[in-house]
């Protein structure tokens, strides 16, 4: 019921502007033709006064009053409905694409079945992941496919900003074969993920800085956080 609600109410999003537009008087363009009549009964009192039919002061008094008619029209644009022919075809038209729309869905869609949330979605993916890695141990006797599956893994928990997971998957990884940067990342991940530097990662970090070398571009970083940790200790 909630996801019919959803597309009548997308539908009526979309259909609004086109009906409120429709309902809306369209101007009859007028000022044409007056400008024209106006015009030309000007060139007509130029013409009777070269001939002589009225005199000066009754030329410019008439000039005058057919300027102000012409200024006067000019300000002037009655509004119309649009005719009904117009709008019947628009509508109905929008009333087919809505109704195809629909169809389409019912057709190719999936309206019946069951709402899957997206976190339970991702609990069963990491379930599955998990009885995977479980097989892969048992199974692999070279453990390097599973230690590159565990930081492949962490980095796609890291890219959705899933610390804690991304510190596990990287944890895993550690266990089979340490690497500094990698033990590095992992620290970083699990101090994101506490809010703070935890016990664990900061014996990480120094795990990290002892066995890179001495241009290891993170390095800074990782003594930073250490200080962190021992303000935050002495602080207690």
């Amino acid at each position: 019921m909630g996801l019919w609600l959803a597309i009548g109410g997308l539908l009526g999003v979309v259909l609004a502007p086109l009906v409120l537009a429709l309902r809306r008087p369209l101007p009859v363009e007028t000022r044409g033709h007056a400008q024209g009549f106006y015009i030309a009964e000007l060139a007509e009192l130029d013409r009777e006064r070269q001939q002589g039919l009225i005199s000066p002061a009754e030329h410019e008094s008439a000039r005058l009053e057919v300027a102000r008619r012409l200024l006067a029209a000019a300000g002037r644009a009655p509004a119309v409905p649009a005719p009904a022919l117009h709008r019947w075809p628009i509508l109905a038209a929008a009333a087919l694409t809505s109704l195809a729309a629909i169809l389409l869905y019912l057709r190719v869609g999936s309206p019946g079945l069951p709402a899957a949330p997206i976190a339970a979605r991702i609990a069963d993916a990491r379930a599955l992941i998990a009885r995977l890695h479980a097989e892969m141990s048992a199974l692999v006797g070279d453990p390097t496919p599973l230690w590159r599956a565990d930081i492949m893994l962490g980095s796609a928990e890291g890219d959705r900003q899933n610390w804690l997971a991304a510190a596990t998957a990287w944890k895993a990884a550690l266990a089979i074969h340490f690497d500094a940067t990698l033990a590095a990342q992992t620290a970083e991940a699990e101090t994101r993920a506490h809010g703070r530097v935890t016990p664990d990662a900061a014996t990480l970090y120094r795990r990290a800085l002892a066995a890179a070398p001495a241009d290891a571009p993170w390095r800074a970083a990782a003594e930073m956080r250490l200080k962190e940790a021992a303000q935050s200790r002495a602080g207690r």
